[in-house]
């Protein structure tokens, strides 16, 4: 019997996930943990058996939990890493802590992080996928990051180490992101935060904020992220492929492809995680029949599907 009495932060078994995914939707967490600070994670992943899989989740904006759940212990960071603090042309920033935050807070500071605003989720999220908009990525701006392993050691990691791609790094299995470093350029405060209004503004316009989704639902297949220039090219966006394949508005159950942008998928209402995950192989699967383009996940799907009858 693992002895976790010594841990500050709240344990919950079999803890629902829905409520806390943006498309909310998704079976319960076998062990559920929110550590009090850094020093708690340590020793809660120190106690924790090797052989138990780890998932670090944060705000849940871009996860799809599947409707059997998840095994194993799944970590969600709170007031403990969310800390934004501004060291000349860096920011130290903890692993909870929203992109739009940090955003803002770099702003005040001169410093420019702008395309963190639209992107929905927390610091340690956007490093792992290397999140980004406007032709901007984590990538550009990342400096280290610290990380607790699986075996509950405090290491550094640097760029080399995660190799980030488009839409991706290659963080090692079971570590839990704690705190990233990450430099920016100066510029007008002013003309900063104005430059965010126009990009919430345009974000509004053309993406179904009002509805539960999960952001961008698949990586565009050119590549990399769209760049807001007027001379941005849209031939192989993900939402112009889609369109292209008759998918906006499809639906599945309670899932549909937005019909305001149809790389993004809605919980339109009483949706399972079955119902978004399939229709969005659907898409995945018409876009390769009528372009010979496949689509690659940008939302990431984890978890155990309801076993069949």
């Amino acid at each position: 019997m693992t002895d976790f009495s010594h841990i500050r932060g709240k344990i919950t078994m079999d803890r629902p996930l829905a409520d806390l995914t943006w498309l909310r939707v998704g079976g319960p967490a076998e062990m559920f943990f929110q550590p009090a600070d850094k020093d708690d994670l340590q020793s809660f992943l120190k106690a924790l058996p090797l052989d138990t899989p780890v998932f670090a989740m944060g705000v849940g904006s871009n996860l799809i939990v599947r409707d059997g759940g998840l095994k194993g212990a799944v970590i969600r960071m709170g007031r403990g890493f969310n800390h934004i603090e501004v060291q000349g042309d860096t920011l130290r920033v903890g692993a909870a802590a929203l992109d739009s935050h940090v955003a803002r807070k770099a702003a005040d500071a001169g410093l420019d992080l702008t395309f963190l605003r639209t992107i929905p989720g927390a610091i340690g999220g956007a490093v792992r996928m290397n999140a980004g908009c406007y032709g901007s990525y984590v990538a550009d701006h990342f400096v280290e990051a610290t990380a607790i392993t699986r075996a509950g050691d405090e290491v550094l990691i640097g760029a080399d180490e995660l190799q980030f791609a488009y839409r991706q790094s290659t963080l090692p299995e079971g570590y839990v992101l704690t705190e990233v470093v990450l430099r920016a350029a100066s510029a007008d405060p002013e003309t900063l935060h104005e430059q965010m209004e126009q990009q919430l503004r345009k974000r509004d316009e053309t993406q179904p904020t009002k509805e539960r989704t999960a952001g961008s639902t698949f990586r565009n297949p050119a590549g990399f992220s769209s760049t807001g220039q007027v001379d941005d090219t849209h031939d192989l966006k993900a939402w112009k492929v889609i369109d292209a394949a008759g998918m906006r508005g499809a639906t599945l159950g309670g899932a549909q492809m937005s019909t305001k942008h149809p790389n993004f998928l809605i919980n339109a209402g009483g949706a399972t995680a079955a119902d978004l995950e399939g229709l969005g192989e659907l898409v995945r699967k018409k876009v390769f029949q009528t372009q010979s383009i496949e689509l690659h996940w940008e939302v990431l799907r984890i978890g155990e599907p309801v076993p069949q009858k």
